[in-house]
């Protein structure tokens, strides 16, 4: 039968690269770029196929609406699925499928980026530099050769993270409750558990998806149990940690850099242009306003050859489901 799917929250690059991918499969593709929530769920009447993105609301209301225009299948263009009330698609028969992995190198590689520039400061170099402040005050930083790293969270990302990261020459601590990786250990990590890690660990950085187990896993008592100035890196999901915590920490010294690609409650602020309006988040305001801080607006997945894969990945997996062989279906 013919497949139309309706991709939410779009912009012009997934236009692109999802229109290149559906030369192969033919689907009725319409693209919306208002979010999907409980006012604009009506858009997908008609429609076998809704595809979201990561700050889209899937919860129970949505997927009723959904269900009552004729959808089948939600096909989430992210690894992560917290935003789905999954129960809620059980009971109405609507399907779920999700890319669970696309560039690991794309966010693994930012994380990296984000550790440089906060310890070279390069964001404040640059700054200086374009206004003729050749001078050095302020910018010192830090060898990573033999500096102590942290990974929560060892899968596919995780573990690229590391083996970038060990090319630097730093000594490696991981913690994961699954098993442990053999090519993380091969790289020379050893697995410790969370309290050990952070109480080591000179750079920590989150690599775990948001599950109950790990909502706010770092809050104020596990900063409190890191070294004081310790870099804390996310480029995994806002909510594993306590923004709120985050403050205090900083104006302490006990946080002493910060790199955010994720925010708790980055919905309605992240991907959109907030430039002409005052930001009234006021703990993700006061964050910014701190040099030690890097926040950017959910974009470590954002490379050619991600997009690419996340559109083939996402059709694929539709192909697959409406075959009868569903593949990348999250677990009810």
């Amino acid at each position: 039968m013919p497949i139309s799917m309706i991709v939410f929250s779009s912009r012009q690059y997934d236009r692109d690269v999802f229109t290149e991918a559906n030369a192969t499969f033919g689907y009725t593709l319409q693209f919306q770029e208002s979010q999907l929530d409980a006012q604009t769920a009506v858009l997908a009447h008609g429609c076998n196929v809704v595809c979201p993105f990561v700050n889209d609301v899937v919860d129970e209301a949505v997927l009723g609406t959904l269900r009552d225009g004729g959808t089948q299948l939600v096909a989430l263009r992210s690894a992560g699925f917290n935003h789905v009330d999954l129960d809620a698609a059980k009971r109405f028969g609507i399907g779920v499928v999700r890319v669970p992995a696309y560039s690991p190198y794309a966010v693994a590689e930012h994380a990296a980026g984000l550790i440089l520039t906060l310890n070279r400061k390069l964001h404040r170099a640059y700054a200086r530099t374009r206004d003729g402040d050749f001078s050095l005050n302020g910018l010192l930083g830090f060898d990573l050769h033999g500096k102590t790293l942290g990974i929560i969270g060892t899968g596919v990302i995780g573990r690229v993270f590391g083996k970038i990261m060990a090319g630097f020459g730093m000594t490696l601590l991981a913690h994961d409750p699954g098993p442990p990786a053999s090519d993380l250990i091969e790289a020379g990590a050893r697995y410790l558990p969370l309290e050990a890690l952070l109480a080591q660990s000179d750079i920590v950085s989150l690599h775990c998806p948001l599950l109950p187990s790990t909502y706010h896993l770092i809050d104020a008592a596990a900063l409190a149990q890191m070294k004081r100035g310790v870099m804390l890196i996310n480029t995994g999901r806002g909510g594993l940690i306590d923004s709120s915590a985050l403050v205090d920490a900083l104006k302490s010294g006990q946080l002493g850099h910060l790199g955010l690609d994720v925010y708790e409650e980055e919905g309605g602020l992240f991907f959109e242009d907030h430039s002409n309006h005052l930001l009234q988040d006021d703990v993700l305001a006061r964050l910014l306003s701190f040099p030690n801080v890097i926040v950017t607006s959910h974009q470590a997945f954002f490379t050619r050859e991600a997009l690419s894969e996340i559109a083939n990945t996402t059709l694929g997996n539709v192909k697959a489901w409406f075959d009868g062989s569903p593949r990348n279906q999250t677990h009810f």
